[in-house]
C-alpha cells in the first residue's frame, strides 16, 4: 500500500513567524477609508438632490428660523387662554406688522435723503476728476473723457449679456416671490400643528429608536431657537451702534444703514465685513475722508465689542460652538451655497451639534419629557447608598436571564403579535 502524503501545516495566523499579506495598519486604514469615502460620496448627492430643489428646500429652512423664534410667542398666548389659531394668527400678525413698519420708516428715510447724497456723490465725483487731473496720475481731460468713452462702449457691446442677466434677475424675483410664499403655507402649519408633524416624522424610525430620535430633535430644536434669538439681540446691537455712530457724525441714511447692519449680521464674519465697508464709502462719499475714517473707527469699535463680548458669552453659550467652527462651517457654506450656504451653515451647525451631543450622552434614558410620550417607565434616580452595587444607576436592569437581547433604557419594546 502506497503510504498517504501528509500536508504541509499552514502558519496559525497567531504564529510569531507568519507575516500577513497585507499589515494590520493597512487593513484598518483600507477599512475606515471606504466606509469614510462611502459617507462623502453620499453626502456629495444629498447636497446635489438639495441644490436640484432649493425652491423647496430654502423656504422650508428659513420657516423653520422663524418658527423657532417665534414658537414661544405662540405658547405664551396658549397660555393666557388664547386658542391654537388665533395665538398663531396673532403672532403672524405682529410679525407682518413689525416688518412693514421698519419697512415704511426705512423707505421714508431712503426717499427724503437719496436726493441730497445724489448731490454730494456728484460733488464726491468732481473732486475725484480734479484729483485724477491735479495729482500725481497727472491725466488729461481728454485722456478722461477716453477712458469714460471705452467704459460706455463696453458697456453697449455687452448689452445682451446684460439684457440676459437682467431676465434673471426678474426669473429670480419671480422665484422668490413663489418661495416667500411658500415659506409663509409652511410657517403657519409649522406654528399650528408643529408637534403632530414632529410625531409623524419620528414614527418612520424603528420603535427601539424613537425615543433617542425624538429627544435629540427636540433639543437640536432647542438650538435653533436659542441661536436665532441670540442672532438677533447681536444684530440688533451692531445695528444701533453703528447706526447711531453713523447719526452722529452726520453721514447720510443712517436709518437704512442700520437696517442694512441688521440684515447683515446674520451672515457671520462676511456680513460684518461688507455691512462696514459700505458703511465707510457712504461716509466717504457723502462728507470726505475723514469722516470716512472717523465712519471706519465706530464699525471697528463695535464690531469687536461684539466679537469679544457678545459672541463668546452669549452665543457661545446659546449654541456651544467655537468660534473656530462657526469660521470653518461659514467658509464651508459660502463656498457651497453662496450667501445662502453662509447664513445657514451655523444654525446647522448648531442643530447637528446638540442631535451628536444628544445621542452621544444617551440622553433619552434620563430625559423627563419622553416617558410621558413614548410610554417608557422613566428611568430612577441613581441609587448613592454606600454599597449599592454598580448598574443600580440610570435604571440598569438587574442581571440574569432575559427572554431576549439586551436593550437599553428608554427604548420602545417591540410589539406583541
Amino acid at each position: 500500500m502506497t503510504p498517504v502524503q501528509q500536508q504541509p501545516e499552514r502558519p496559525h495566523p497567531n504564529d510569531p513567524g507568519h507575516q500577513p499579506v497585507v499589515p494590520f495598519g493597512m487593513q484598518v486604514a483600507g477599512a475606515w477609508a471606504w466606509r469614510v469615502g462611502l459617507i462623502l460620496v453620499v453626502s456629495a448627492m444629498v447636497l446635489w438632490l438639495l441644490g436640484q430643489v432649493g425652491i423647496l428646500v430654502i423656504p422650508l429652512m428659513v420657516a423653520a428660523l422663524f418658527g423657532a423664534l417665534l414658537m414661544p410667542v405662540v405658547k405664551w398666548l396658549r397660555r393666557i387662554g388664547l386658542p391654537q389659531g388665533l395665538a398663531v394668527a396673532g403672532t403672524l400678525v405682529g410679525l407682518i406688522g413689525v416688518v412693514l413698519g421698519g419697512l415704511f420708516l426705512v423707505g421714508r428715510q431712503m426717499v427724503s435723503g437719496i436726493a441730497s447724497l445724489g448731490q454730494q456723490a456728484v460733488k464726491g465725483l468732481i473732486q475725484i476728476q480734479g484729483w485724477l487731473t491735479s495729482g500725481p496720475l497727472g491725466l488729461s481731460n481728454d485722456q478722461i473723457d477716453s477712458y469714460l468713452q471705452e467704459a460706455l462702449d463696453a458697456l453697449q457691446n455687452n448689452s445682451n449679456t446684460i439684457l440676459t442677466k437682467a431676465l434673471g434677475v426678474g426669473t429670480g424675483f419671480g422665484h422668490f416671490a413663489a418661495g416667500l410664499l411658500l415659506c409663509v403655507f409652511i410657517l403657519i402649519f409649522f406654528l399650528l400643528e408643529g408637534e403632530r408633524i414632529w410625531g409623524f416624522l419620528v414614527s418612520f424610525f424603528p420603535l427601539r429608536a424613537r425615543p433617542a430620535i425624538d429627544g435629540a430633535g427636540r433639543r437640536g430644536w432647542l438650538s435653533l431657537g436659542n441661536y436665532v434669538r441670540v442672532q438677533i439681540l447681536v444684530a440688533a446691537v451692531d445695528a444701533v451702534g453703528i447706526g447711531a455712530g453713523a447719526a452722529i457724525i452726520q453721514v447720510p441714511l443712517a436709518l437704512p444703514l442700520g437696517v442694512l447692519v441688521f440684515l447683515g449680521s446674520f451672515i457671520p464674519v462676511v456680513g460684518a465685513l461688507v455691512t462696514g465697508a459700505v458703511a465707510v464709502l457712504l461716509a466717504l462719499v457723502a462728507n470726505g475722508w475723514v469722516n470716512a475714517l472717523i465712519m471706519l473707527g465706530i464699525v471697528l469699535l463695535v464690531q469687536q465689542m461684539e466679537s469679544h463680548l457678545l459672541q463668546p458669552f452669549i452665543m457661545g453659550r446659546a449654541v456651544s460652538l467655537h468660534p473656530v467652527a462657526v469660521i470653518l462651517a461659514v467658509a464651508a457654506g459660502s463656498t457651497v451655497a453662496g450667501i445662502l450656504g453662509a447664513l445657514f451653515a451655523v444654525p446647522v451647525l448648531a442643530v447637528a451639534n446638540s442631535f451628536i451631543r444628544y445621542i452621544g450622552a444617551r440622553g433619552w434614558e434620563h430625559d423627563p419629557s419622553l416617558p410621558d410620550i413614548h410610554g417608557v417607565p422613566p428611568a430612577p434616580p441613581e441609587d448613592t447608598t454606600p454599597g449599592a452595587p454598580a448598574g443600580a444607576a440610570h435604571g440598569s436592569a438587574p442581571q440574569g436571564p432575559t427572554d431576549g437581547p439586551a436593550s437599553s433604557v428608554g427604548a420602545m419594546p417591540d410589539p406583541q403579535p
